[in-house]
């Protein structure tokens, strides 16, 4: 083929599966099915007859597509949405993953020609539920946020689980010496080298996206596909878990306030848009129609065991490390789709040449698409029959587009109030917000909020805060201090009396009057509070210590009694005031003198 032919194919596939992904959210079913059927549609046995068989190929490709996938879901979610229910996160993916491992390998054993060891190899890769799959029903779902992101870290964390027991049993068959110590110390191994890997990546990109300003908010995407890549490949470069640590620095890149967050999580929703795409198309490819008939009774015996006893018995046990309800077990249980990351697996074996792998691929291909389209149509419905839903989303949904602010300077970071931050029950004008900085909008319960300076603040809340690109240094700090403490609060100051009328002048501002935005002295007179100031030029307006207030800018200082001043500003905002917004702020000025209970 041409490269136009090429190119052109490449567009026609993407363009399908766009056109899949519309009718799979219409019928509430996990995409993959679909691209799958294109992939089969096209390949031996479908319409195009193409020829594919490039296993190899297919794992390598495949490799990258899951470093996007995993990569974006922990840049997704987030370590301050993880931690809350990082026991049962871990518990479902190491222990869960295990007890679904063995009880279905030994249900494989029984039902098909197999080995133990080759059993067990089938187990392990069904056993491991799909993060594409699991962010395709969440994604228009409104089930519970606990078990959510519950299922969402399940979904990353048990990957690297499910590889590492492939991996180990297809060791065990080819070396009858290595036995089951060797496979866990290998395991204890790996997991140790991707959990340090894919934190110190994570958090040196962190630092890096917050301390470097990049020319354009084009580069902030380019750098995190660099610590995507740099995580998964020192970690298996040094014998460990690439998958792990590539979650891992998702994980906490997406954790707290970083430039251009929204724009690096939707270029990577896209890019794991397009890994999913291609690696189910692929792996339909590989897959012959015609051969799955002789497997069709046993694999459907196999996927009902799996979706009635393994996960829900696994489930059952990996959950008594937190509080849940028995329904909300049941959903746990009843959620656990898998998608490519188990047909991914299952090439694993032919390409290291274990006997009898054609058969276990077209095995685990059955089972995935059984159990998927079961649980997967069934999901919502479930999840409503047992209570478990609420009112809003089970994923949050950005609000805002921040392209055109990010080209004009600024930035909107999204911050999530937890329960125990100090800043829940306090109100906006006390988070301390440096001035060039302002929260622009709460999301509450699902429902945006105009926020006031004496809004107060929820447990659950998401400020989104507007700043310009040189004050995020700032606010990164600052947001330490709202999740730890001590919150410093306007502390009362003790203000002096004047024995004489208040004089009223106006003068030129000077040099060395400093920062009239945030004036610390006027006149020599210390600035005993900042009552208001303006967001688009330096002005505000301030006490002073000896009782008088003052009205600064960039031209001209106004010092009096606020009748005085308010009347100064009711003046230039009639006669010398030059733009809308000159008049607006002398307007706000007012009203800060005409406030109830200001002396």
């Amino acid at each position: 083929m041409s490269d136009a032919e090429l190119i052109l194919i490449g567009g026609l596939l993407l363009a399908s599966g766009i056109g899949a992904a519309l009718v799979a959210d219409r019928v509430r079913v996990p995409g993959l099915v679909l691209f799958l059927g294109l992939g089969m549609l096209v390949g031996s046995d479908g319409i195009a007859g193409v020829e594919f068989n490039d296993v190899e190929l297919t794992r390598t490709l495949g490799t990258i597509g899951l470093v996007l996938i995993l990569f974006e879901g922990g840049l997704t979610a987030g370590w301050r949405e993880i931690r809350p229910v990082l026991p049962t996160a871990v518990s479902l993916a190491v222990v869960g993953t295990i007890v679904t491992a063995l009880i279905a390998g030994f249900a494989a054993t029984a039902l098909f020609d197999l080995t133990t060891l080759e059993g067990m190899i089938v187990g392990s890769a069904v056993a491991a539920t799909d993060s594409a799959a699991i962010f395709a029903v969440l994604r228009n779902s409104n089930l519970n946020r606990r078990l959510a992101r519950s299922l969402e870290g399940e979904s990353g964390l048990n990957d690297p689980v499910a590889v590492l027991l492939v991996t180990g049993f297809i060791s065990w068959i080819q070396d009858p010496s290595y036995g089951l110590p060797d496979m866990l110390v290998a395991m204890a191994e790996e997991m140790a080298v991707g959990l340090v890997v894919g934190v110190a990546v994570g958090y040196v990109a962190r630092r890096a996206f917050v301390k470097l300003d990049l020319p354009t908010p084009g580069l902030y995407p380019v750098a995190s596909m660099a610590a995507a890549a740099i995580a998964f490949g020192l970690a298996d470069v040094g014998h460990g878990s690439g998958f792990l640590a590539v979650y891992l620095a998702g994980l906490v890149l997406g954790t707290g306030i970083v430039p251009a967050r929204t724009t690096v999580t939707a270029f990577h929703q896209g890019l794991g848009w397009v890994a999913q795409i291609s690696l189910f198309f692929l792996l339909g490819l590989l897959v012959i129609p015609s051969q799955l008939g002789h497997v069709a009774f046993e694999g459907i015996t196999l996927s009902l065991l799996l979706i009635f006893v393994a996960r829900p018995v696994a489930t059952m046990i990996a959950t008594q490390v937190a509080s849940f309800t028995l329904a909300e077990r049941a959903m746990l249980s009843w959620a656990g789709l898998r998608g490519a990351v188990p047909i991914w697996l299952a090439t694993l074996p032919v390409i290291a040449g274990v006997d009898g792998t054609g058969e276990l691929f077209n095995l685990v291909f059955f089972v995935v698409i059984s159990s998927t389209l079961i649980q997967g149509f069934t999901f919502e419905p479930f999840a409503h029959r047992l209570g478990v839903t609420s009112n809003e989303p089970a994923l949050p949904q950005p609000l805002i587009e921040t392209g055109t602010i990010q080209e004009l300077g600024g930035d909107v970071f999204a911050y999530r109030v937890g329960p125990d931050d100090v800043i829940a029950g306090r109100v906006i004008k006390e988070l301390g917000l440096p001035r060039q900085a302002l929260v622009n909008l709460i999301v509450r319960d699902g429902q945006a909020l105009l926020p006031r300076g004496s809004t107060v603040i929820e447990a659950g809340d998401e400020l989104h805060i507007l700043v310009r690109r040189e004050t995020r240094r700032e606010i990164s700090r600052l947001t330490r201090t709202w999740r730890e403490g001590p919150l410093e609060l306007p502390t009362p100051v003790q203000v002096g009396f004047r024995g004489s009328p208040q004089v009223f002048s106006v003068r030129p501002t000077r040099e060395s009057d400093g920062d009239t935005g945030d004036p610390t002295s006027v006149n020599g007179i210390a600035v005993a509070r900042v009552l208001r100031t303006r967001s688009d030029t330096p002005a505000a307006v301030v006490l002073l210590a000896d009782g008088r207030f003052a009205v600064t800018g960039p031209d001209l200082i106004a010092l009096g009694g606020r009748r005085n001043l308010a009347r100064w500003c009711a003046e230039r905002a009639e006669r010398s005031a030059t733009s809308l917004q000159d008049r607006a702020w002398l307007q706000e000025a007012i009203g800060v003198f005409d406030a109830p209970g200001l002396t």
